[in-house]
């Protein structure tokens, strides 16, 4: 993440291809949250978004499981591709209650979110990784930053979002998400994490109030071998390779609100 401008975040909203994707998703969001479905009905298209979510953001992480079986299965600590479903829904479950926090502490909701990612009382759980440790983070198959970056750069990002600025939501939660997997801060969890904070920002933002568009729908509906190239480009810190992430993640974003869309549609039918 490197830029000379004062507010980095503004000058990445400027890269080519990236003010067509915030204005598509900022649109593809208005429509979702026009339908008369949502005026009457918001509630239950937000849990059954949640729910999406997170098998969307399981199956980024090795476990994709029907969503019917993500709905039905009520252990999560049996083996570890339960374990990987059961994060990701107590996840989802826990971002609504941190958004007041993250603008204040980031890296406190950071910590909590590993914690309930990791659920157990492991030396390693709920804070950065120290020198010497590894990561457990199979899918994400770049080179890893030692603690010192690690902690460098943690603070940089802090410090964006505590600043605020005018960046559009969509670049801000896109850098989030890419710092976190380029990162690996944490022993494991770092993926489940990172897409946890693009929710967070998404909906506190003002853009996704009521979490009703799952980017992680979208994540994983564009595949694995997307987002690790996409990935791929962030790392590379190049304007090209930045503009292509944050589209990337503006992909994912109308994918979630096609996904909701579909379930407004289907209520309407009586059909859910």
């Amino acid at each position: 993440m490197s830029t000379n401008a004062a507010d980095p975040l503004v000058a990445l909203g400027g890269l080519p291809g990236v003010p067509d994707a915030v204005d598509s998703v900022r649109k593809a969001v208005d429509r979702v949250y026009g339908h008369r479905v949502m005026r009457r009905r918001s509630n239950e298209i937000t849990s059954e978004a949640a729910l999406r979510g997170a098998r969307g953001s399981a199956a980024l992480s090795g476990a994709d499981w029907a969503l019917e079986e993500v709905r039905r299965r009520t252990d999560f600590g049996s083996e570890p591709e339960a374990r990987t479903v059961g994060a990701a829904l107590r996840l989802t479950a826990e971002a609504g209650q941190l958004l007041s926090i993250w603008r204040q502490s980031p890296l406190r909701v950071l910590a909590r979110l590993h914690l309930v990612a990791a659920a157990d009382a492991g030396d390693a759980v709920g804070r950065p990784r120290l020198a010497g440790e590894s990561v457990d983070e199979p899918l994400i198959e770049l080179a890893l930053p030692d603690a010192d970056e690690v902690a460098g750069r943690l603070e940089g990002l802090s410090r964006l979002i505590i600043a605020g600025g005018s960046a559009p939501a969509l670049v801000t939660a896109a850098i989030v998400h890419g710092e976190l997997l380029a990162l690996r801060p944490f022993t494991s969890h770092n993926g489940l994490v990172a897409r946890t904070a693009e929710r967070i920002v998404l909906i506190g933002s003002g853009l996704d109030p009521k979490a009703v568009c799952p980017s992680e729908v979208g994540h994983a509906e564009l595949g694995r071998a997307a987002y690790a190239a996409a990935l791929d480009g962030y790392v590379s810190g190049t304007p090209q390779g930045m503009a292509a992430w944050i589209t990337h993640c503006g992909k994912a974003v109308e994918l979630g609100v096609r996904e909701s869309t579909a379930v407004c549609e289907a209520l309407q039918r009586g059909a859910a």
